[in-house]
């Protein structure tokens, strides 16, 4: 399908998807919002995917935030939908059961940084800058900021990014745990490295990366005794999949093994 604000591409079980409004430094308007809904949709039930890359056009921002152009003739109730649409719309990138890289290089502000903490994992080039400026605005984060934030950076750490509306560096970031990889240089670098993570990943067992996933996800913010019944149950979900018997017989026989998602 053509998109009039994502490019994307799909070769050796791993997707591109480039946010592609560079003008406006990939800014989220309800186009592009919608259009990684169905993007994303599609690229959940595509078996030839294992990995996603998720990157901004333009070599000047992630994504610089939602589109304030739109934000103007918000109100309560229209503020409320526009939220609770797009937290629907990253917690699905989020849950995709495949690895969501987000390739940050640039500006990762606002919306953008938040759309980056819903991908599975972020590597950050060494010019990346990410904040939640939205208190300048007279908003707080509403595409999950508040509560990803804190999860991962731990709740100081959140509020004085989110209260001061202050953007952080790349190295700050990988120290705080905003980001998970820093690396050096910029946008070919980010490239080289991102491309490298994902045919990494993507050599992985499909099912096993699915169940991992979603063993952290589901677990985190749970009592440990319910987390760690749950990774007793997807443990043993594996354990009867054709992958795992392929698995173990490749390890014994000194072999590489062959994945099939089965």
């Amino acid at each position: 399908m053509a998109y009039e604000t994502l490019q994307h591409s799909i070769e050796d079980s791993v997707a591109t998807v480039t946010l592609n409004r560079p003008k406006v430094l990939n800014a989220l308007n309800s186009t592009m919002l919608r259009e990684l809904d169905e993007l994303f949709a599609a690229l959940a039930i595509d078996d030839t995917v294992r990995v996603v890359l998720l990157r901004g056009a333009g070599g000047k921002a992630f994504a610089a935030g939602a589109d304030i152009s739109e934000l103007t003739d918000v109100d309560a109730t229209s503020g409320e939908l526009l939220a609770g649409s797009t937290h629907r719309i990253f917690r699905h990138i989020e849950t995709l059961g495949k690895p969501v890289i987000a390739c940050i290089d640039g500006f990762a502000l606002g919306g953008g940084c938040e759309l980056a903490m819903a991908c599975t994992l972020r590597i950050a080039a060494s010019t990346a800058r990410l904040g939640q400026p939205e208190i300048k605005l007279g908003l707080i984060p509403g595409y999950g900021g508040t509560q990803r934030l804190p999860r991962l950076v731990g709740p100081g750490a959140a509020l004085k990014m989110i209260l001061t509306g202050a953007i952080v560096d790349a190295p700050e970031a990988l120290r705080i745990g905003l980001v998970d990889e820093v690396v050096p240089g910029g946008t070919e670098e980010l490239a080289l490295r991102t491309q490298a993570l994902a045919k990494l990943l993507a050599s992985m067992p499909p099912l096993a990366l699915a169940a991992a996933i979603e063993a952290v996800d589901r677990g985190a913010g749970r009592p440990l005794d319910e987390a760690l019944a749950l990774e007793a149950t997807l443990f043993g979900r594996l354990c009867a999949t054709e992958d795992k018997r392929e698995g173990t017989r490749a390890f014994l026989e000194k072999r590489p093994a062959t994945w099939h998602g089965r």
